[in-house]
């Protein structure tokens, strides 16, 4: 089976308010609708709504695609697996009580696309960047994608690397 993508948030919204507006790069939004709508590309319900809440052109363009894999924050296995990150955030010592308090609000999407990813073997999309300076001795107060992502065995890519595997050009 080949790799499926799951994507965070900014991976829809930076480009579209950064680099590739829909005027400039009518091409780039039609090869990503294609991948949503064949499944190559999944999305978590929290991360569809957050986009529809822009009301925007971007919005507007996502409710117009029929999107293969949607996946639900609400699954049991993903649930499952949701708690475990907290429960990771929490114990570890690499974090302070403020990364773990963000990550445990409902609404934010971070840990709950790892948990995602984890029930369904989907690589995760995401502009971030990992904490190149995570340690004990300095425990930081923002938990990072990538970082909570590799403790659970979650490979984590970014935009470019989506766009050369499926072969988006511009």
């Amino acid at each position: 089976m080949s790799e499926v993508y799951l994507i965070d948030a900014n991976i829809l919204i930076t480009p579209y308010e950064q680099y590739y507006p829909f005027d400039l790069a009518q091409t780039f939004w039609q090869q990503m609708g294609t991948h949503i709508s064949n499944g190559k590309i999944a999305i978590l319900d929290m991360v569809r709504d957050e986009i529809y809440k822009g009301q925007d052109d971007l919005s507007n363009w996502l409710k117009g695609l029929h999107i293969a894999q949607m996946v639900s924050h609400k699954d049991q296995g993903v649930i499952v697996n949701y708690s475990q990150i907290i429960q990771y955030l929490q114990n570890s010592n690499l974090y302070k009580e403020p990364a773990m308090q963000e990550w445990a609000n409902g609404s934010v999407a971070d840990a709950w696309l790892i948990a995602a990813a984890m029930k369904h073997g989907y690589t995760l999309v995401t502009f971030e960047k990992p904490n190149m300076g995570l340690n004990a001795k300095s425990p930081s107060k923002k938990a990072k994608l990538p970082d909570v992502a590799t403790q659970f065995n979650v490979k984590t890519v970014d935009l470019f690397y989506i766009m050369r595997q499926l072969q988006i050009f511009l």
